[in-house]
């Protein structure tokens, strides 16, 4: 069942409190255009008030691709105002994800090229099924939905340019080395391999996931030093939660962790 009826995604009511977004357009390989970016950034904001969801997995529809690019047929022909509309969305869109309390995986089923490398690094992490491809094969254009930065803090800057400037497109055992996936699944054991994942994340306290998250993501793009003041303001604030309080309790009376997200 899904929560809400948007055209191009499907977001299944969680399980477990794992919730799955599903890019839904597999005649166009699940290509991304305007009403795609909108319904993707729509339904993450659904997901972020939502205390019963944990993790949300993101993927594809079909087994060829996660998200083949950005709709080449419908943005061939625009001019500088549609294009810089479409980027601005899909930044929208795809930062909703960074701004979300909920870990957030991409499960990538196959083809993840340009707009879909971009969807995939803009999660918590990636994992691959063996048949993955990934590159930014941009068309006379830079990539405009995140490629040059978050690519960039994936890989490191010498790999990102050269995925960029060469279009290159890599197997998943090749985007595995250098670290733009974290594990790699056969195709069918993909979906259960997020899940596994997800399980694992949400034994430990939420508000804690939350914040490590958002310490990393901010941190990533300030100063060293500042950065240690926003982890040492953070640990700090955790000893006003509850799940401190049981988590440290559990570990010295040797017992299971029993966490409530407060």
């Amino acid at each position: 069942m899904s929560f809400n009826n948007y055209e191009n995604v499907l977001l299944e009511e969680p399980e477990e409190g794992i919730a799955v977004l599903t890019i839904n357009r597999p005649k166009a390989l699940n290509a991304l255009n305007l009403a795609t970016l909108k319904d993707i950034g729509d339904a993450l904001r659904e997901v972020k008030g939502r205390e019963d969801i944990r993790v949300v997995i993101v993927t594809g529809s079909g087994a060829k691709s996660f998200v083949a690019g950005a709709d080449i047929k419908e943005m061939q022909n625009d001019n500088v105002t549609e294009a810089l509309k479409l980027s601005k969305l899909a930044h929208s869109s795809f930062g909703e994800i960074e701004h979300l309390p909920q870990f957030v995986i991409a499960a990538v089923n196959g083809y993840a090229l340009g707009g879909g490398c971009e969807l995939a690094c803009s999660c918590d992490m990636r994992i691959a099924s063996t048949n993955a491809k990934v590159g930014q094969p941009e068309t006379g254009i830079i990539p405009g939905f995140g490629g040059t930065q978050r690519l960039t803090r994936v890989v490191g800057r010498g790999k990102a340019k050269e995925l960029i400037a060469t279009c290159d497109m890599i197997d998943a055992k090749e985007a595995y080395r250098i670290g733009l996936f974290d594990e790699i699944a056969e195709p069918e054991e993909l979906m259960d391999k997020a899940i596994e994942i997800a399980h694992k994340i949400m034994k430990n306290a939420p508000l804690s996931v939350a914040r490590a998250k958002y310490s990393v993501d901010r941190g990533a793009d300030l100063p060293l030093d500042v950065a240690i003041d926003l982890e040492s303001q953070i640990w700090g604030e955790m000893f006003d939660t509850q799940d401190q309080k049981e988590g440290m309790a559990a570990f010295v009376e040797k017992r299971p962790k029993h966490f409530t997200g407060k």
